[in-house]
């Protein structure tokens, strides 16, 4: 798929200053699209917005179709009638990075007032919109709520490790469970039903200024979670119903033992023989929640990395084919076309390329990465075409002010001839290298935007805790910083490109 000319900016919306400790849909989502307008930005990427799981990771969600309801916004709630706004009160402020264990105790308990006060008084249109969101998702929603009521019943214990007939889904057992606890049920469809009516007004609202939302589909998915529970016999499990094999990259350059990432390896062969429906229902759901999909870990899609599930390293895999062209002619005959770009970074085959080429989907290049050895100049603009999305960096990198001041000496000096020393900070002149490349898309992390150092990291991979924290002040944001942008788009000429805007559809909250 070609996508229109544009630039945009890669910011997660926990990254926002909005109250209770975490960002959300409210009121700081509304004025940062406002921001992204002003500086005729066209794209808004987010990375998955799924419920967290392990290490609060976006890409260890607890569900491939759910949403995070502590990205739902209370003001907005206490807007429509779900809460007293002066239980908000005692929220923190809008300043500071994520505190997960604070969100967790405070923000959270609101939210389950919220969608208890919900269910016992809505009436009327809401009510009514309610009940249609239950019957039209009832396919993964109530999967979900049973499984995260069990999981929370539960300690938060692993499904795997739950009383038996719960574990293995037991018809009697889940019947009683559905029994005992069927408000707290309905509480919890009522967090999501806030959640997607939210984020759609949110998307609505980008789409009446031209601007599209970039989402973020995870190749793998969390064991612990509602898809592995509900239909175990599409993961490698053992006897135990823990991972037989597991994702993960082998040993390179980076690490010595790889990266075990821990999640369970699909069986492809049942996932074919039922028509790849499965990944059908969530890509078609990925595309409903957002106008384009960057696909991580595309390399996965040609070849994964297998590891045996007792191993503690990644050492000891081995690469097994994985589905191919196959699965993405179905996904084109039951989606009418593919909106996604491939995360192909890193080492990659010549055949994952041409998997790419072939299906038309392009590729991304990340100018940091471009100033190593002669290998590394991929990705710098010269070696881009159209059909490629073009990064200063990603989630995963420092950024690149702290990359500056932690690279090579030779990565600098090969970074100041191509780019040219700047007055203005090393930033600024990867922003203006990428922006003027001929890639469809230009996007920059907000960190870089705003010139920060490697405190405002989103992630390091490997790294468990500290990391998915980092939060911006509203008053970072300003009017100068809004119309360098906006002069840059119009000189590289990616000014956003006016698109259907969104069904209007009324929100809950």
């Amino acid at each position: 798929m070609s996508f229109p000319r544009a630039a945009g900016i890669l910011l997660h919306p926990t990254s926002l200053p909005s109250r209770g400790g975490i960002g959300d849909f409210g009121p700081a989502a509304y004025k940062f699209v406002d921001f992204l307008a002003s500086a005729r930005q066209g794209i808004w990427q987010v990375l998955p917005l799924g419920p967290l799981g392990y290490g609060n990771s976006p890409y260890s969600a607890t569900s491939a179709f759910a949403g995070n309801p502590l990205l739902i916004s209370l003001e907005r709630l206490a807007d429509h009638g779900w809460i007293d706004r002066s239980k908000l009160d005692s929220l923190t402020s809008e300043d500071g990075p994520v505190e997960y264990d604070y969100v967790f105790s405070h923000k959270l308990p609101l939210l389950f007032e919220a969608g208890r006060k919900f269910i016992a008084s809505a009436s009327g249109s809401a009510r009514n919109r309610f009940d249609g969101f239950r019957s039209g998702n009832a396919w993964w929603l109530d999967d979900f709520v049973l499984f995260d009521a069990i999981r929370a019943h539960q300690k938060l214990e692993c499904w795997n490790q739950w009383p038996r007939d719960l574990a293995h889904r037991d018809s009697v057992a889940l019947d009683k469970f559905r029994k005992e606890f069927a408000i707290e049920l309905e509480i919890r469809s009522a967090l999501q039903f806030a959640f997607y009516e939210q984020w759609r007004a949110l998307r609505r609202y980008c789409s009446e200024r031209s601007i599209r939302i970039v989402g973020d589909v995870a190749i793998f998915v969390n064991h612990d979670s509602a898809d592995v529970w509900t239909q175990p016999d599409l993961f490698r499990l053992d006897e135990n119903l823990s991972p037989e094999v597991v994702a993960g990259v082998p040993p390179d350059f980076f690490s010595k033992t790889g990266q075990r990432w821990g999640n369970p390896l699909y069986r492809w062969d049942v996932m074919k023989a039922r028509g790849y429906q499965w990944w059908i229902e969530r890509l078609r759901w990925a595309t409903h929640n957002c106008d384009y999909i960057r696909l991580d870990h595309f390399r996965g899609f040609d070849q994964f990395w297998e590891i045996p599930g007792a191993d503690a390293t990644a050492v000891s895999g081995r690469w097994v084919d994985g589905p191919k062209d196959d699965l993405f002619h179905k996904l084109r005959e039951a989606l009418g076309g593919l909106p996604f770009f491939a995360e192909d970074l890193g080492y990659i085959t010549p055949e994952v390329h041409a998997l790419r080429e072939r299906l038309k989907i392009p590729g991304m290049a990340v100018l940091q990465f471009g100033f190593g050895d002669e290998g590394a100049h991929m990705y710098l603009p010269h070696r881009c075409d159209h059909e490629r999305v073009i990064y200063t960096g990603t989630h995963d990198n420092d950024t690149t002010v702290g990359w500056w001041h932690s690279a090579a000496e030779h990565e600098r000096r090969n970074a100041e001839a191509y780019v040219g020393r700047s007055d203005d900070g090393i930033h600024w002149s990867f922003i203006r290298a990428a922006q003027s490349s001929v890639a469809s898309l230009s996007i920059t992390p907000l960190q870089d935007v705003l010139g920060l150092g490697s405190e405002a990291r989103m992630n390091t991979p490997s790294l468990y805790g500290g990391n998915w924290r980092w939060r911006f002040g509203s008053a970072q944001l300003t009017p100068d910083l809004s119309a360098r942008l906006a002069h840059l788009a119009e000189v590289t000429d990616r000014l956003p490109k006016p698109f259907p805007v969104l069904a209007d559809e009324p929100f809950a909250g």
